[in-house]
């Protein structure tokens, strides 16, 4: 790869970063709302909720890792609102007429929304921490984190190419990921699932990057976790590049 193209990566990458930085009441908000649902939902339901195979997690065990994974989804999803804003106030046209491929700018706003997504995901982990959620081991799971992030910005920008206002990016962002959350195993197990609910869930790349993420932290998983790897690594690349193909074909 040419310098110039590492430099249009660094600088979308930079820019993410800044705008993280610098957006104090966004950061707070979604690091807020997580928040709520470990204390009000997973102390709250922590001693009436019993998981089954398992007689030493707690129900608060158990949702930790779906909520980091939600919190992750969302922040990295909605970092392709940045698209529309730039497309908007003429900075995307400036980037595009640059000697510069556009697979170098998504690669880059992909690195830098998912690296906010990181951030956003270990702070809710040291919190969940700090609540009392027993965590067996941290480093197997970031690869879980990385790949949730940059499945999730791949979402973000592929809507993002196709939408031209706010409103509606945020409607369609949420119409998908609220679904996906409630069937990736994130708030209850696949096990007390109905038959058709565990269908809809085995269909869902979440359900494999939660189980994944709670099985590197808790060890507790309902597939084997290099069957989670390799599925979500399979949709990740699937969907950056889609999201690449999509994005150089758009009319900007």
């Amino acid at each position: 790869m040419k310098l110039r193209e590492l430099q249009a990566i660094y600088v979308m990458w930079a820019r993410q970063m800044k705008r993280f930085v610098r957006a104090k009441s966004r950061v707070i908000g979604n690091i807020v709302q997580p928040v709520f649902f470990l204390a009000f939902l997973g102390m709250g339901l922590n001693k009436v909720v019993a998981l089954p195979g398992s007689e030493n997690l707690t129900y608060l065990d158990f949702l930790a890792p779906g909520i980091i994974s939600m919190s992750i989804m969302f922040s990295s999803a909605f970092a392709g609102i940045s698209i529309i804003w730039d497309r908007r106030f003429g900075f995307l046209q400036e980037v595009l007429v640059a000697p510069v491929s556009r697979l170098s700018i998504v690669i880059g706003r992909a690195l830098g929304g998912g690296t906010v997504a990181l951030i956003q995901g270990f702070i809710i982990l040291i919190i969940s921490i700090l609540l009392g959620v027993k965590v067996k081991a941290i480093l197997p799971a970031i690869p879980f984190m990385i790949l949730s992030a940059l499945v999730a910005v791949g979402f973000g920008i592929m809507i993002a190419t196709f939408t031209k206002d706010f409103q509606g990016f945020q409607l369609i962002m949420n119409l998908l990921l609220f679904p996906m959350i409630l069937l990736s195993s994130a708030f209850f197990p696949i096990d007390t699932m109905p038959c058709w609910l565990k269908v809809l869930s085995e269909i869902n790349p979440l359900t494999y990057a939660v189980d994944g993420l709670r099985g590197s932290l808790m060890g507790y998983n309902h597939f084997p976790l290099h069957v989670d790897f390799l599925i979500v690594l399979g949709v990740c690349m699937g969907v950056m590049f889609l999201s690449s193909y999509l994005f150089n074909r758009s009319e900007i």
